[in-house]
């Protein structure tokens, strides 16, 4: 289940967004090794500033954070124009129909705690991706861009989630990175639905009539 926070609403769901940020200081830092700022344990930066729109996988079973997405708009501060630039050969992705998705993150205890853990990662990544796509079609936004590693193009590429690739891939610090963008269509959720067995909508029933709404 995906649960939406809006940046203005965190302190509703102080909990839950806490730990998000200690789940992204443990998988940014501790085990991909980015140059990310953590204090306290945690790992925030400053576009968590900027009311972004978090989603959220919840285990509907147990309240367990699963992962978590970051999505802004790139009429705003976002990573690939302000961190990234040097990815776009010198373009520029500004517009109301284009949102920025950053600071992708799974759970590393799932692949500690379940049996079935590749099953469980792979379907948590699938219900995030999944979530963009429905939250961004309710949103009436057509595209989606971000930076990523070798790491997700692998992932992209066995969902069968293809990507433009904006401007030359360059390698930042150890990886290979890309600013790719996405159509955000019915035929791309099916997809991402298909490879990660899901059906219906992956929302919460809150978060489908707010946005029915």
């Amino acid at each position: 289940m995906i649960k939406i926070v809006e940046g203005c609403d965190r302190a509703l769901h102080g909990g839950l967004i806490d730990q998000m940020h200690f789940m992204r200081a443990r998988v940014f830092s501790d085990r991909l090794g980015w140059d990310v700022e953590v204090k306290d344990g945690r790992e925030v930066d400053r576009f968590d500033t900027e009311d972004p729109l978090y989603l959220l996988s919840i285990d509907e079973h147990t309240g367990q954070l699963q992962g978590s997405v970051r999505l802004l708009p790139t009429t705003g501060p976002n990573m690939l124009r302000d961190v990234f630039p040097v990815l776009l050969d010198g373009d520029t992705v500004q517009s109301s129909l284009i949102w920025e998705s950053s600071r992708f993150a799974i759970n590393p205890d799932l692949s500690q705690t379940r049996d079935d853990a590749n099953n469980v990662v792979s379907r948590t990544t699938m219900e995030l991706l999944c979530g963009i796509v429905e939250v961004c079609q309710y949103a009436g936004i057509a595209y989606v861009v971000s930076v990523y590693d070798a790491r997700m193009a692998r992932i992209f590429k066995a969902a069968n989630c293809p990507a433009t690739i904006l401007g030359t891939p360059t390698r930042i610090g150890k990886v290979i990175t890309y600013a790719g963008m996405f159509e955000i269509t019915d035929e791309m959720h099916e997809r991402l639905a298909h490879a990660g067995n899901l059906s219906g909508s992956v929302l919460e029933k809150s978060a489908r009539s707010l946005s029915a709404a």
